[in-house]
């Protein structure tokens, strides 16, 4: 591999490990704010509002720039937001100003790959870029959890103390943020040395009208598809469901496990340990023509987060957690690679990346937003965790009705 791409995967890797440590770093800010326990919901809410408002003209941005370029503006932006809640700015407003750099930058990281690289590299480069999300989601949790840990923090804050300068740094959340914006600012300087490629086709055209006009019919025409359809709904669901289960994992910890905020979201870490597991088992046992035939898995799955009522084990509690992670990833890797696979053939892999995206976060919206009025409305953690599990089962159930005949049809 050429040094750009090695470039192009530390800006990636420290832009996600930022990303994904300053939504615990959020919610533990809220905690001390003494903000109702529904903000919490609503904070990652505001984080993916971005993604589908902005889904028919991100990829026309993406396009009309040097993708680097597109990075390091989108990159800025992230770290804006991280900066505006540390000088005081509502933390809801303020991560929703890191979601709408967020959803700038993601069509830009995918799309860099197949301007910079031979297509014969591009599967091994995609795992680099997946292997590495991952890893960035996993330490992300471990990194925030330490940084708002009392062990780690206070020693800190003191250390920051200054004789006769207030720096405003007094809480263990304020002091995690700061270091966050030091990631967001290491990713900045590994974007400027991305190597600036010529734009390799500029978008028809910039008319917002014309755009949206293009995205609903692409929309229209991957969920009018029965593979298309089903891949969609399956995915959709279940970035919808992980969400929504990161956060569930939080508040179910502090009842079952009595953990604080710190062991909490380390605790999250092993369901995105599990997901990696999953998907290595799915690439290496399940055909892409196979694909609709792990929809089981995913009912299993829903089933399975019902064990999570009686756990009040620490060690039992991270198997279970790797173990709905792993099924997880067992059935959506070989459901995203046939979405990508149909949203190829029906109209180029950049409209289909945009349609999926503004399903997924949609649905994250919707779950996040089901949570939280559960919270809202004082709902018990067993009661929400039924109607999680059960939504998920039974939605995947649906889906495999329907579905579960597809692919002896030849339509692959």
């Amino acid at each position: 591999m050429k040094l750009g791409f090695y470039i192009i995967l530390a800006a990636q890797f420290f832009s996600a490990l930022a990303d994904n440590a300053l939504l615990f770093a959020a919610i533990a800010l809220l905690q001390t704010l003494h903000a109702p326990d529904w903000h919490t919901p609503v904070l990652q809410e505001a984080f993916v509002v971005s993604y589908i408002v902005l889904a028919p003209f991100v990829g026309a941005f993406a396009d009309s720039l040097p993708k680097g370029r597109v990075m390091l503006i989108s990159n800025s932006i992230k770290l804006f937001g991280c900066v505006a809640m540390l000088v005081g700015v509502n933390p809801l407003i303020a991560y929703g100003i890191v979601g709408f750099g967020a959803a700038a930058y993601s069509p830009a990281k995918y799309g860099i790959l197949t301007e910079y690289l031979p297509p014969e590299k591009l599967v091994l480069a995609n795992s680099w870029i997946e292997g590495l999300t991952v890893l960035a989601i996993i330490l992300g949790a471990v990194l925030s959890g330490f940084l708002i840990g009392p062990h780690v923090a206070l020693p800190m804050l003191q250390w920051w103390d200054v004789p006769l300068v207030h720096t405003g740094m007094d809480t263990p959340p304020e002091l995690a943020i700061l270091i966050i914006t030091a990631l967001y600012l290491i990713a900045a300087m590994f974007n400027l040395y991305i190597p600036r490629l010529p734009i390799d086709h500029k978008p028809l055209s910039r008319n917002p009208v014309f755009l949206l006009k293009e995205f609903i019919h692409c929309f229209r025409l991957l969920w009018k598809d029965p593979l298309g359809q089903v891949s969609l709904a399956v995915t959709t669901l279940f970035w919808g469901s992980g969400a929504t289960l990161r956060l569930l994992v939080l508040a179910w910890s502090a009842t079952a496990l009595h953990y604080n905020m710190s062991q909490a979201a380390r605790l999250t870490a092993w369901v995105a340990f599990g997901i990696a597991i999953g998907a290595i088992l799915a690439a290496k046992f399940v055909k892409i023509e196979h694909s609709v035939k792990v929809l089981p898995v995913g009912i299993l799955m829903g089933l399975l987060v019902l064990a999570m009522i009686p756990v009040t084990s620490p060690a039992l509690a991270v198997v279970l957690l790797i173990v709905i992670g792993a099924m997880g990833g067992y059935f959506v890797v070989p459901t995203n690679a046939l979405l990508q696979h149909r949203g190829h053939l029906l109209m180029g892999a950049g409209s289909s990346i945009a349609v999926q995206n503004f399903n997924e976060n949609l649905s994250i919206f919707a779950m996040l937003g089901l949570y939280a009025l559960m919270e809202k409305l004082d709902f018990s953690m067993t009661t929400i965790i039924l109607v999680f599990g059960l939504l998920l089962s039974g939605i995947m159930t649906a889906l495999y009705k329907k579905h579960g005949h597809d692919q002896d049809t030849g339509q692959i």
